[in-house]
């Protein structure tokens, strides 16, 4: 103001008029506060995709880069780049969620029915019945969030008694009034602490109670692999059982404190306010209905306002869940990226994750920071307003007797003055709880709202883990030359039905694989195979031969129950006896995490071994079998080591051969198994399995296997096959 006023004194136009400098500076002062104003709100609002994609497309006009000099032909290419990137990345995502809005299963999280069922769905899990811990939680919890509000009722009234008897100058009252004020803070605090332990506490135990369940039917009929090779609808089904389960189970007992605690409140505040009006013979009804129109207008145009939270939180969680997919791909296949040197793809392709991440967070602050705006001055200033009202309402309507004559005139003037003090100092603080509980249950809606969002999330999971265990499946990228009328495929709401069926044979004597008019498709619905007929006994040993991608691997995995059986009938035996029925070996065997015992015994546990009455001397004989006793020699049975990166490529193989000798199956499902082997320990060990009453299904192309075997099974590549025993000179081939 004072540097302004100095410009103003410069002028001589001004000093012959009379006029107020100081409104004239702060007319100045406040013009350029609007004009600030209305350009941070213009930079924050969203604009329109159309304008982005015609100035991208503008700025990607050859035309355009001919007129630059040379010198800036590179600078602009760059840039040109990076928008054409930024635009195909946007496309990339506006195709995703078109594509997800033509999908009926899929629906947009907010406050509607589905949200209802769907939390219902969830309260069942996390509480499975009336007498359990959760409900014993939650007793204490509301427990304590009413003593609160009753302890917050006792401390407004000792705060207006510690006023009252200031002001009457009563030092004996003063001092009982503060000593209980002071007594009454141990319980408080006693009191806060343990309501948010014990939101804490139920926090965790939701968790647990999720966690439990979604792991149960994640590992139900092998609902790990069918979620993400058989099934579409979940991208990231790790960040969904970690990190959202996480986040709903949080919010939903933040949520029960945040809306049971200022429902007590108001009501018990609401009473305490009644009261002292009556005390003060005002009308006890204006001041509520006062309150109860100012709020009711009030969260009726919050609710209006109100962006779609919901949706922009699952937006965001979805986005979160690529950038950290998109990591892990990478250090998973971080030495095939090396090898190609596709280190520039791969971080192209994590600046458009993050990027995209990036810009849908601005886009949630942008929309906050008009809307915390507006509900601000509602809550902080039409409130204050009306509760101001309210205060005055039953002293400046209330009848109180005056009295002016005789000697105690100045005293109850004096006791008159004090009561409407204790009053006032009484009600602000009662008004400031009911106010701070009205404002967090305000608040609360946007909680709700973003509790939608992570209760679809999780939700849709478990609603997903369910029917892929039934082997109810959905897939959007589907092969279209499937939907033919002459199609194997069965398809409803353009999905595929699995129509075929599994037979378990319980005859150990017969114990055969047969496979009746199945067909092999793919999980993109690719036929492969029409039409397979096929039927292996125990001792007849099949080869399997033909070209890539003809259905050799794709035939392990429907005898191993992972695909489904879209018509026909397969029929295996029955484990019996902790015997795997068949037991499937691939190329580049998967090591899990434990010691040099767990890795030869897997998926057994040590129980298992030990009641199956194996020691350490039968795997030392079986390591022996495919040589690798220098491992139990250098480290022992039960030394935690990192077996993927210890072992080479040839040693996993034979430690996967060392998990079929230990298990003993009925069926060896071979694919590529030994290609890291030289041909004397191979042929070592197929005389081994053969010799264990081991019945061979291999996937080879080394033609040295083939004396091992008796039947070949050959895929032409055009859906044809020919399955048919080894002619002797095929048998006796070297």
């Amino acid at each position: 103001m004072a540097v302004l006023s100095k410009y103003i004194d410069r002028i001589d136009k001004l000093k012959r008029i009379d006029i107020f400098k100081p409104t004239i500076s702060q007319a100045l002062v406040g013009a350029a506060l609007a004009a600030w104003t209305i350009k941070l709100f213009y930079s924050v609002l969203p604009r329109s995709n159309n304008n982005m994609s015609i100035n991208c497309e503008n700025n990607l006009k050859p035309a355009n880069i001919d007129k630059i000099k040379d010198s800036d032909i590179l600078v602009t290419n760059a840039v040109s780049n990076e928008d054409f990137s930024l635009a195909e990345a946007e496309k990339l995502v506006l195709e995703k969620q078109l594509k997800n809005k033509r999908n009926k299963d899929l629906f947009q999280p907010g406050l509607n029915n589905d949200f209802v069922k769907q939390l219902l769905k969830l309260l069942q899990i996390m509480i499975p019945k009336v007498m359990c811990c959760e409900t014993g939680l939650l007793a204490v919890h509301t427990l304590c969030l009413i003593s609160r509000t009753f302890l917050s009722i006792y401390v407004a009234a000792l705060e207006g008694a510690i006023v009252k008897y200031i002001v009457r100058k009563d030092l004996r009252q003063f001092t009982i009034v503060l000593l209980k004020w002071f007594g009454i803070a141990i319980p408080a605090t006693f009191i806060n602490s343990m309501i948010r332990f014990l939101e804490g506490k139920l926090s965790l135990s939701f968790r647990t109670r999720l966690v439990r369940h979604a792991y149960r039917l994640y590992f139900k009929n092998q609902n790990y692999y069918r979620v993400s090779n058989l099934d579409g609808r979940i991208e990231n089904a790790d960040h969904r059982l970690t990190e959202d389960i996480s986040i709903f189970a949080s919010s939903i007992a933040h949520l029960y404190s945040s809306l049971t605690k200022p429902c007590f409140d108001l009501m018990l505040i609401g009473l305490a306010l009644m009261r002292s009006s009556q005390r003060l013979k005002s009308n006890i009804l204006l001041g509520p209905a006062l309150s109860i129109i100012v709020i009711g207008l009030t969260a009726h145009i919050m609710r209006v306002l109100s962006p779609k939270f919901g949706q922009l939180v699952s937006e965001e969680a979805n986005r979160y869940g690529y950038l950290r997919h998109i990591h892990s791909r990478i250090i998973t296949n971080a030495e095939e990226i090396a090898f190609y040197g596709g280190h520039k793809v791969e971080l192209q392709q994590l600046r458009q994750a993050y990027n995209r991440l990036v810009n849908q967070m601005n886009y949630i602050s942008t929309q906050k920071l008009w809307f915390i705006m507006v509900e601000q001055f509602f809550m902080k200033y039409v409130w204050s307003g009306t509760g101001m009202v309210m205060v005055s309402l039953p002293i400046l309507m209330g009848s109180v007797k005056k009295r002016y004559r005789g000697r105690g005139a100045n005293g109850d003037m004096d006791s008159n003055v004090s009561e409407r003090t204790q009053y006032l100092t009484t009600a602000r603080n009662l008004l400031i709880s009911a106010a701070d509980a009205i404002e967090r249950m305000m608040t609360a809606y946007k909680e709700v709202v973003s509790l939608a969002g992570y209760t679809y999330r999780v939700a849709s999971m478990i609603q997903v883990f369910e029917e892929t265990a039934q082997g109810i499946y959905s897939k959007i990228t589907m092969c279209e030359d499937a939907k033919g009328e002459h199609s194997v495929i069965e398809f409803i709401n353009d999905q595929p039905v699995a129509k075929g069926r599994i037979v378990y044979s319980d005859n150990n004597d017969n114990a055969c694989i047969s496979l009746r008019s199945v067909p092999v498709v793919t999980p993109n619905c690719n036929v492969v195979v029409t039409c397979l007929n096929l039927s292996i006994k125990p001792g007849m040993h099949l080869l399997i031969t033909g070209p890539n991608g003809c259905g050799k691997s794709s035939l392990f995995r429907i005898l191993s129950g992972l695909w489904p059986i879209y018509a026909g009938e397969l029929c295996i035996p029955r484990a019996i006896e902790d015997k795997p029925c068949m037991f499937y070996i691939p190329q580049r065997p998967y090591m899990s995490i434990g010691s040099l015992c767990d890795q030869i015994i897997y998926p057994d546990t040590r129980e298992s071994m030990l009641r199956k009455g194996i020691n350490e001397n039968d795997l030392r004989n079986i390591l022996k079998m495919v040589s690798l006793e220098h491992i139990a020699q250098r480290d022992s049975f039960y030394v935690v080591r990192d077996w993927k990166d210890i072992l080479s490529g040839g040693e996993k193989q034979r430690m996967a051969i060392a998990r079929l000798f230990y298990h003993k199956p009925m069926y060896a499902l071979l694919d590529e198994c030994t290609s890291a082997l030289s041909v004397d320990i191979e042929s070592s060990i197929y005389e081994t399995v053969k010799n264990m009453g081991i019945t061979l299904l291999t996937i080879t192309h080394r033609p040295t296997l083939w004396k091992f075997h008796t039947h070949l099974l050959e895929f032409d590549g055009q859906g044809g096959w020919n399955f048919r025993p080894m002619e002797l000179p095929e048998y006796q081939r070297p």
